[in-house]
């Protein structure tokens, strides 16, 4: 039967079902990432940087170049909806490699200010996949501030390999979550 029909019926017919499933595969991804049951938040500490003396704004280090390409190659696989990072060069040039992959534009966001960052996070984000770059002194608190206890109790000045996980449930009437894991090379001193 097919036969007596000309050809591009039949390749209308053979495309249809496949541009029908691409279809729901594309909006059913939409739905799923925006409809998760949790938030995912990566926060990490810059890399490792330059300890010269006097420097403002210190760069990182070749050791820390690796480790910005340690967190691109740790989290490669992993969706990311928004990249945050203070203003400084050691946490912009930690969260590049990976943004770049993930065709992200890093926000900016004031260290001084976690709340209003933590409440962006949950009401900008909800349901999404965030990575926030900081400071040995603030990664634990951002995720206090999202709403997690810490999963370790401090993070050292020569520690810069800590990966933590937060995941805030859709749920508000159920706690955050957070886990520490290593990433790269383990830090000096480990």
């Amino acid at each position: 039967m097919l036969t007596s029909r000309p050809a591009a019926f039949r390749l209308l017919l053979w495309l249809l079902p496949l541009w029908l499933a691409g279809s729901g595969c594309a909006s059913s991804k939409q739905t799923q990432a925006t409809n998760a049951s949790y938030t995912t938040v990566y926060v990490v500490r810059h890399a490792e940087k330059d300890l010269t003396p006097g420097l403002a704004d210190p760069p990182l280090t070749p050791a820390g170049q690796q480790r910005a390409q340690a967190l691109r190659d740790t989290l490669r696989k992993t969706p990311l909806d928004v990249v945050f990072s203070t203003n400084t060069s050691r946490t912009r040039t930690t969260a590049e490699p990976l943004a770049a992959l993930k065709n992200q534009q890093i926000m900016p966001y004031d260290a001084k200010q976690m709340p209003a960052l933590a409440a962006s996070i949950r009401r900008d984000y909800q349901g999404r996949t965030v990575l926030v770059v900081g400071h040995s002194n603030t990664i634990l608190e951002t995720v206090e501030a999202l709403g997690a206890p810490r999963p370790v109790p401090a993070v050292g000045d020569n520690e810069y390999d800590y990966l933590l996980e937060v995941h805030i449930p859709k749920d508000s009437t159920r706690a955050a979550t957070a886990t520490a894991r290593r990433y790269g090379v383990r830090s000096a001193g480990q």
